[in-house]
C-alpha cells in the first residue's frame, strides 16, 4: 500500500528519473571505447583490436636537432692536413678515416631520412625485449663505441635489454681491461664477451646468442649507427608470428667522410651461383605498399634481428663454418625452408661502414670460404647445388667435414626441399641469375679503335677486381664479357639506362667510365668473337638489373 501511495504521489519524477537513468546508459560509451579514450591519454591507442603506440622519443629527437659539431646529422667531414700522418697510419689498421672518426661525438646526431609514413607509424605495446649482439676482431676504439651508443641512445629503454660485444682476439690494448671499465662506468647495459682465440665472425654470434637472456637477438656490425626508432620495426613482426627474422634497411656511412647516407630504398636479398650477394626487385605490390616490410630471399648477413627461440630451433649457425663466408645463405635458407619467413622492414635503418679494403689478414692457411659454401649447398640446396659446382669445380675438391648434425637439423624441423624454395621465395632469381650460364655476347681480347695496338689488360686480375689499364695487345689480353648491352660492335655501354661507355686515354693507357659519346673514337672497341644472333636480341634474352 504504501508503495502505491508513493507511485502515485511522485510517479512523474520516478519516470523521469528512470528516463534519464535509460538515456545515461545507452549514451555511455562501451567499455573498450572508454578503454582507448584512456589509453590514447597514455599514448596508446586501439587498432583494429590491437594495442599499439608511437614510440618516437620526440625529446631525443628535439635534442639532436640541436646538436653542433664534425660530423652532426650524418654531414660528412674532413681532417685539417696537419693530420695526414696519423689519418694514413689508422687507415693502415682499420680500412676507413678512423683518425676523423676521433674527432666526431659517439653520440653523433643523424637526419631522419626514414620513409615519411615511417615517422607517424604506431607499433605494438607488447613487444619482445632484445639483445644486441656485435662481434668484432680489433675494432677501432670510437666505431665500436658510437655502434653501442647509437643502439642504446634511439631503443626504448624497456625494449634493450643487453648489449653483448664479443671480442674476438683483439689484440689492441684498448679492448682489454680499458673498454670493460669504460662500459661500466658509461654504458653498464653493455658487457664484453672474450673468445680465448680467434674463432671469426661466425662463431663469435653464435657465442654471443649464448649469453643472450632476451626474447629476441639482434646481430649487428661492430662499425654501424642505428637510427632514430630502428628497434620497433624490427621487434613487430616477431612478436606477430616468432619464426620471422627481419632485416633492416642498411644506409652506408662513407668509409672517408663518415656522411651518413641511405644506399637505396629497397631491394630483395639474392645470390648468383658463384654465392656472390646479389639484389632483386622489390615487387610491384611491395614498392605500393611502402613502407610496410616485405619478404626477402636472402639476407645480407650483418645486420638482422630473430627470436632467441626460433634460432636455436633451427639450430643457430652452423658451427661448422668458419670465419665468415657462407653464413647468410645458411641462415636465409634455414629460415625460408624450416617454416619461417624473412622480411626487409623500411622503417628500420641502420647505417654502416664499407671498408676501402680488408686491414686484417687470412685467419687461415685453407679455403675456408669454399669449404663454408660446400657445406651450406651439401646441406640445404638439394639438386641445385650442381649448379655452383659448375662454376667452381674446385669446391668439389673441398672436404666438408661433418654435416650430420646440420642434416638432423633439417630433419628434425621437417625442413622443405630447396625447389620450393627456389619456386616460392626466389621465384625470380633464375631470371636474373640463370642456372645454366648464357654463352657469351662477346669473349676474348678487347681492342682499341682508338689505338690499335692497344688493349683491354686484364693483368690476370679477379672477377670484381677493377680493370683500369691498357696494354700491348696479346695473349693476357682477355676480359670475358656477359650480359651487358652493346651497340655496333664498338660501344661498350653499362648501366640499366644504357647512358655510360667504356673510355680510355690511350696516351695514358687507362680504362675508366664515362658518358656514352657516339663520335668518340676512344670509346670504339673491337672483339675477338661476337655472337651476333645474341647480340641483335640482347633486349629479350636479358631482364634489366
Amino acid at each position: 500500500m504504501r508503495l502505491r501511495r508513493v507511485w502515485g504521489r511522485h510517479k512523474e519524477k520516478i519516470l523521469v528519473a528512470g528516463l534519464l537513468a535509460l538515456v545515461f546508459v545507452v549514451m555511455a560509451p562501451p567499455k573498450p571505447i572508454r578503454d582507448m579514450v584512456m589509453r590514447e591519454e597514455e599514448g596508446v591507442v586501439i587498432v583494429d583490436g590491437v594495442r599499439k603506440k608511437d614510440y618516437n622519443d620526440y625529446m631525443y629527437l628535439k635534442k639532436e636537432v640541436l646538436q653542433t659539431g664534425l660530423g652532426e646529422h650524418g654531414i660528412g667531414g674532413s681532417l685539417s692536413p696537419a693530420f695526414d700522418k696519423e689519418k694514413e697510419e689508422l687507415y693502415k689498421v682499420n680500412g676507413f678515416n678512423a683518425r676523423l672518426s676521433d674527432d666526431i661525438a659517439l653520440n653523433r646526431s643523424l637526419s631522419d631520412i626514414r620513409h615519411p609514413k615511417c615517422k607517424k607509424k604506431l607499433y605494438l605495446v607488447d613487444l619482445p625485449n632484445a639483445a644486441v649482439v656485435v662481434p668484432f676482431h680489433n675494432e677501432h676504439w670510437t666505431t665500436l663505441l658510437r655502434t653501442a651508443f647509437s643502439a642504446y641512445n634511439r631503443s626504448p629503454k624497456h625494449l634493450l635489454k643487453e648489449i653483448i660485444l664479443v671480442d674476438d682476439a683483439s689484440t689492441k690494448d684498448f679492448l682489454g681491461k680499458k673498454l670493460d671499465d669504460y662500459l661500466e662506468e658509461h654504458l653498464p647495459i653493455a658487457r664484453v664477451v672474450r673468445l680465448p682465440s680467434r674463432w671469426g665472425l661466425i662463431r663469435a654470434r653464435l657465442e654471443g646468442a649464448k649469453h643472450a637472456t632476451a626474447d629476441v637477438l639482434i646481430f649487428l656490425d661492430s662499425h654501424t649507427e642505428c637510427t632514430t626508432n630502428w628497434l620497433p620495426p624490427l621487434l613487430e613482426p616477431i612478436a606477430v608470428n616468432y619464426k620471422t627474422a627481419v632485416c633492416p634497411f642498411i644506409d652506408v656511412i662513407d668509409f672517408e667522410t663518415f656522411e651518413y647516407r641511405a644506399q637505396d630504398e629497397g631491394r630483395r636479398g639474392s645470390f648468383d651461383w658463384e654465392f656472390y650477394y646479389k639484389r632483386l626487385p622489390v615487387l610491384p605490390e611491395d614498392e605500393a605498399n611502402m613502407p610496410e616490410p616485405f619478404k626477402s630471399p636472402v639476407m645480407a648477413g650483418g645486420l638482422f634481428a630473430i627470436s632467441s627461440k626460433f634460432f636455436w630451433e633451427i639450430g643457430g649457425y652452423d658451427p661448422g663454418l668458419d670465419i665468415w663466408g657462407g653464413e647468410q645463405y645458411e641462415l636465409s635458407f634455414k629460415v625460408w625452408q624450416c617454416h619461417g619467413t624473412m622480411v626487409d622492414t623500411p622503417c628500420s635503418r641502420i647505417g654502416h661502414i664499407y671498408r676501402k679494403f680488408a686491414p686484417f689478414p687470412n685467419p687461415r692457411k685453407d679455403n675456408f670460404i669454399a669449404r663454408n659454401y660446400r657445406r651450406v649447398a651439401e646441406v640445404w640446396m638439394d639438386e641445385y647445388k650442381k649448379y655452383l659446382y659448375m662454376r667452381q669445380p674446385g669446391w668439389l675438391q673441398v672436404d666438408t667435414g661433418d654435416i650430420s648434425e646440420q642434416l638432423a637439423v633439417r630433419e628434425r624441423n621437417k625442413c622443405k626441399p630447396f625447389k620450393w624454395f627456389m619456386e616460392n621465395v626466389a621465384f625470380d632469381l633464375a631470371k636474373h641469375y640463370p642456372l645454366i650460364e648464357p654463352p657469351d655476347y662477346c669473349n676474348g681480347t678487347i681492342q682499341s679503335l682508338a689505338n690499335t695496338n692497344l688493349c683491354v689488360d686484364s693483368q690476370m686480375k679477379g672477377q670484381f677486381d677493377r680493370l683500369d689499364s691498357l696494354g700491348e695487345c696479346g695473349p693476357n689480353m682477355q676480359f670475358q664479357f656477359q650480359l651487358t648491352a652493346f651497340k655496333e660492335n664498338q660501344l661498350i655501354r653499362f648501366g640499366g639506362q644504357e647512358t655510360h661507355c667504356l673510355d680510355s686515354s690511350t696516351s695514358n693507357k687507362e680504362v675508366f667510365v664515362s658518358m656514352c659519346d657516339l663520335n668518340s673514337q676512344t670509346q670504339k672497341w673491337k672483339w675477338s668473337f661476337v655472337n651476333k644472333d645474341r647480340l641483335n636480341n640482347y633486349k629479350n634474352l636479358d631482364p634489366k638489373p
